[in-house]
C-alpha cells in the first residue's frame, strides 16, 4: 500500500469515526420533545461555541494573524447567510407531530446540514495537519489523526442533535454525522501531497469554519430553542454544552 493510500485511509477513518460516534450518542437518545428538544438545542450551541472560541479560533491566530482569521470569519458568516436564503426552499421530509410546540421539521434540518457543512470545512484544514504530519512522521500522523477523531465527538453531536429533532431516523442521522468527517480524508490527501500549505491558507479556512458556525448558533439553534419559551432548559443546555465542550477539548 502506497503512503499516500494510507494517508487518504487514516484522514478518512479518523473524521468518519469522530463525527460519526458524537451523531451515534445523539441518535441513541431517541426523538426528543419540548423541553429536551429545547435543552438539546441550546446544548449544541455551547458545543459549538466551545469549539469556536477555544481551538478553531486561537487555531487560526496561531497560524496566520488577525487580518486571515476575519477574513476566514467573514467569508463563513457570508456563505453560510447566502447557503441559508435558499436552502428553506428544499423539500425536506417531515413528519406528522414534529411541529409541536412552534418547531418546524424543515428548519431543524436545515440548520442540522448547514451545521453539517461547517464542520465539513473545519474537518478539511484538520485532515491537512494529518497529512503534513504523516509525511513528517508516521508517528506524528497516526497521533494527529486518533487525537482529531475524539476532537470531533462533540462536533459531530451538535450537527445530529437538530437532525434527530427534525424526526431523522437513527441510521441516517449517524450516517449523514458520518459523512461530514470525509473532508478530513480529502484534506489529508492534499497534506500528504503537497507536505505543507501555507499556513495564512489554513488561518484563513479555520476561521472560515468559526464564522460559520457562529451564524448558525446565534441564526438558527438559539433562535430555535426560543420558539420553547422554556429559560430554563434554554440556558441548562448551553451552559452543560460549552462547559462539555471545553473539558473535552482541554482533554485533548
Amino acid at each position: 500500500m502506497s503512503e499516500l493510500v494510507k494517508i487518504i485511509l487514516v484522514g478518512t477513518v479518523a473524521g468518519v469515526l469522530g463525527t460519526g460516534i458524537g451523531g451515534l450518542i445523539i441518535a441513541f437518545l431517541g426523538r426528543p420533545r419540548g423541553n429536551m428538544l429545547c435543552f438539546l438545542l441550546t446544548f449544541s450551541s455551547g458545543i459549538m461555541i466551545a469549539v469556536v472560541f477555544h481551538d478553531l479560533i486561537p487555531e487560526a491566530l496561531a497560524l496566520g494573524n488577525v487580518g486571515s482569521t476575519l477574513l476566514g470569519i467573514i467569508l463563513g458568516i457570508l456563505i453560510l447567510a447566502m447557503l441559508n436564503r435558499y436552502l428553506p426552499h428544499a423539500h425536506l421530509p417531515q413528519r406528522r407531530g414534529v411541529d409541536e410546540h412552534h418547531g418546524s421539521t424543515t428548519r431543524l434540518m436545515r440548520t442540522g446540514i448547514l451545521l453539517g457543512i461547517g464542520i465539513a470545512m473545519h474537518n478539511f484544514p484538520e485532515g491537512l495537519a494529518i497529512g503534513a504530519g504523516y509525511m513528517a512522521s508516521e508517528q506524528l500522523g497516526f497521533g494527529l489523526a486518533f487525537a482529531l477523531a475524539l476532537h470531533n465527538i462533540p462536533e459531530g453531536m451538535a450537527m445530529a442533535a437538530p437532525l434527530v429533532a427534525g424526526g431523522l431516523s437513527r441510521h441516517k442521522v449517524v450516517f449523514w454525522t458520518a459523512l461530514a468527517g470525509l473532508p478530513m480524508g480529502i484534506g489529508a490527501s492534499v497534506g500528504g501531497l503537497f507536505g505543507s500549505l501555507s499556513t495564512e491558507v489554513l488561518s484563513v479556512a479555520l476561521g472560515f469554519a468559526a464564522g460559520a458556525m457562529t451564524f448558525l448558533v446565534f441564526h438558527e439553534l438559539i433562535p430555535e430553542a426560543r420558539k420553547f419559551n422554556n429559560p430554563r432548559s434554554s440556558i441548562l443546555g448551553a451552559i452543560i454544552g460549552v462547559i462539555l465542550g471545553l473539558f473535552a477539548l482541554l482533554a485533548l
